[in-house]
């Protein structure tokens, strides 16, 4: 059998911790689908596995690509099928683990063929959405495209703006065009993988907790000094994955945009706490059994078992 198991959730409910139990109970290797763990540069901001924490576990797509070139869906999806691929014709299954809803549905449900977006577009896209947020893009996606306005959720930030970048390059609602468009085959089918998708999640206080704890840790570990070293070796603070949750309130602690530390440790538990809202309003929508890994490892184990 092609086993997969998928491991989902928000940020910090304990998917590494998991995953890594899980491929160790099953002798199964690991791949990475969360969108930040894939950059070398990037580790105390991004929570990734450490050597000593992956006990001897494979591990693939973590820190195997640079922040000067990232990673979109499409070379995700061809790299991770490679990966997968190759895991299985050595006889072994695979851990699939990440909390990037948009990338996991690439690769187990296909993608559209739409094109690329011009780089003036992606530009016109990032400044906007830095300077003012989604707001705009909904706006804009309420008068263009009504019909994707309202299949959207105004936390799917990733889609709404990408709609909006489609409407602008082609002058036409994406809703519209997607029906012309082919699809390329979802590779679930295509390679025969056997899926088992077991989704993580934790009393919302009760993970508050744990972010507000994590990312003290994070501080703690020298996650200032990461960022400093960054971009004192010439990394531009523009670059994407510096924008992410972590990484832009770092650069905004540097440049001396929190008036004190506290300011700015809590700033980074209000991103990573809406970061978790918008990754819940993603996977609802595939009508998961959620399980708390704190008190239910052992009921994920059966639930594995028992497909």
């Amino acid at each position: 059998m092609k086993d997969i198991i998928v491991i989902s959730g928000p940020t910090a409910t304990g998917k590494t911790s998991t995953s890594i139990k899980i491929a160790m109970l099953k002798g199964f290797e690991v791949v990475n689908f969360d969108s930040l763990v894939f950059y070398k540069e990037l580790s105390i901001g991004t929570a990734k596995p450490t050597a000593k924490e992956m006990q001897g576990v494979p591990h693939h797509l973590v820190g195997s690509e640079s922040i000067l070139s990232p990673l979109n869906a499409a070379d995700f999806q061809e790299k991770s099928i490679k990966i997968i691929n190759s895991i299985h014709q050595s006889g072994k299954g695979v851990v699939l683990v990440g909390g990037s809803g948009f990338y996991l549905q690439t690769l187990l449900n296909g993608m559209y063929k739409g094109g690329s977006t011009p780089k003036e577009i992606i530009k016109k896209s990032d400044i906007l959405y830095n300077d003012e947020g989604i707001e705009p893009f909904r706006e804009i996606l309420k008068d263009c495209d009504p019909v994707n306005y309202d299949r959207y959720h105004k936390n799917d930030h990733y889609r709404i703006r990408r709609a909006v970048e489609f409407f602008w390059s082609t002058n036409t609602p994406f809703s519209d065009q997607r029906k012309n468009m082919a699809k390329y085959p979802s590779p679930v089918d295509v390679y025969k993988w056997n899926i088992t998708h077991v989704h993580l999640d934790i009393n919302k206080e009760e993970h508050f907790e744990i972010i507000q704890k994590r990312s003290a840790q994070m501080i703690e570990d020298g996650l200032v000094k990461e960022v400093k070293d960054l971009l004192n070796e010439g990394y531009s603070k523009e670059l994407k994955p510096l924008k992410s949750i972590g990484y832009k309130e770092t650069i905004a602690f540097i440049e001396g945009q929190f008036e004190t530390p506290l300011d700015y440790k809590e700033r980074i538990d209000i991103s990573t706490r809406q970061l978790a809202k918008a990754q819940r309003t993603w996977f609802k929508k595939m009508n998961l059994n959620s399980f708390d890994p704190l008190t239910q490892f052992d009921s994920i184990i059966k639930y594995i078992d028992s497909k």
